[in-house]
């Protein structure tokens, strides 16, 4: 039995997708919600239960035989501000499950973000000691928050023998794929410009607000949600698991080039424009991300990551220009 906290959202709903299909028994913690769509996430397998989040810690008490807790479940907002909201729900819940698998033997494994990472300029080395992440300096609450509970969990399991029998934070770059529909203003850019061109617009880029740097060639390292599901499958099983580790693909790609395969995906020429950055956004933009995968590919997996071209017409041809565009 497998609980997955946040397991009807984007990446929870597609790893249920995944577990459910080899026969997993899977517990989601999560909020359906009363308005959207995010229910439709599930609709193709239903999981064995669903607990609401403030229910979770008295189903816990009752020491249900789980074999791993797959913590996905955030405030996921970069534009976030209520920051007594955010802690409570992506630090103090997370050192609760740390701390019930601790004591449970339990396998722990949670989501950390790219965010943790800033503007880049201490790179992007997953390294968890506690001298190279003190160097990290996030840009928004949300990419705090993140870090805050890397800084904690790093110091239970190194500095007081506290810890899950294998744990790990995997700090996810720019996921992109099916079920994601519900997200609202965090939605991926794939679909974004794909509604954008599909629309008979042009696919809309932010100009750099970094000197030197040419418009649209602001680059992440974005990732299809398969390559996701089976990085987190492997760590499932991953022997001594232990630390904190990168998932992308090791390569980042410019926002001009998902916007060219946004286009060729869907059968048009080439149109992009260039707007404004919101205020909001300049000074806590990443203009750059790219996840070194040593770490995790040390451990044994040896995936073949989609290259972006690959994953953006993957997504549109089975799902997005689909009647039904869930898993």
């Amino acid at each position: 039995m497998i609980l997955v906290t946040g397991g009807s959202g984007f990446i929870g709903s597609n790893l249920h997708a995944a577990l459910a299909a080899e026969g997993r028994e899977v517990i989601i913690a999560d909020w359906l919600g009363q308005e959207g769509q995010k229910w439709r996430n599930l609709y193709h397998h239903p999981p064995f239960m669903v607990i609401a989040p403030e229910d979770l810690e008295t189903w816990l008490a009752s020491s249900p035989p789980l074999s791993a807790i797959i913590h996905l479940g955030a405030i996921s907002e970069t534009t976030a501000r209520d920051a007594d909201l955010v802690w409570r729900t992506n630090v103090t819940l997370s050192q609760m499950l740390w701390n019930w698998c601790a004591k449970h033997q339990v396998r722990f494994i949670y989501a950390s973000s790219a965010s943790t990472y800033g503007n880049g300029g201490s790179g992007f080395d997953d390294d968890y000691a506690l001298s190279a992440l003190l160097k990290l300096q996030p840009l928004n609450l949300y990419g705090w928050s993140k870090h805050a509970f890397d800084l904690w969990a790093t110091r239970q399991a190194t500095e007081h023998q506290n810890a899950p029998p294998n744990w790990a934070g995997v700090k996810f770059f720019n996921v992109f794929g099916p079920n994601e529909y519900h997200k609202g203003k965090m939605i991926s850019v794939v679909k974004v410009k794909h509604d954008e061109v599909m629309a008979g617009g042009p696919a809309r880029l932010f100009k750099s607000d970094q000197p030197g740097l040419p418009d649209g060639q602001q680059k992440r390292d974005f990732i299809y949600i398969d390559d996701v599901t089976a990085a987190l499958k492997f760590l499932l099983s991953a022997r001594n698991l232990a630390g904190i580790f990168n998932l992308g693909t090791g390569t980042a790609r410019s926002y001009a080039d998902l916007a060219r395969a946004v286009c060729t995906a869907n059968g048009l020429p080439e149109r992009i424009e260039f707007v404004e950055m919101p205020t909001a956004l300049r000074g806590q933009y990443q203009s750059f991300t790219q996840a070194p995968m040593a770490r995790l590919r040390a451990l044994g997996f040896n995936h073949d990551f989609l290259t972006l071209e690959e994953g953006v017409t993957t997504y549109i041809k089975n799902h997005l220009r689909q009647l039904d565009p869930y898993r």
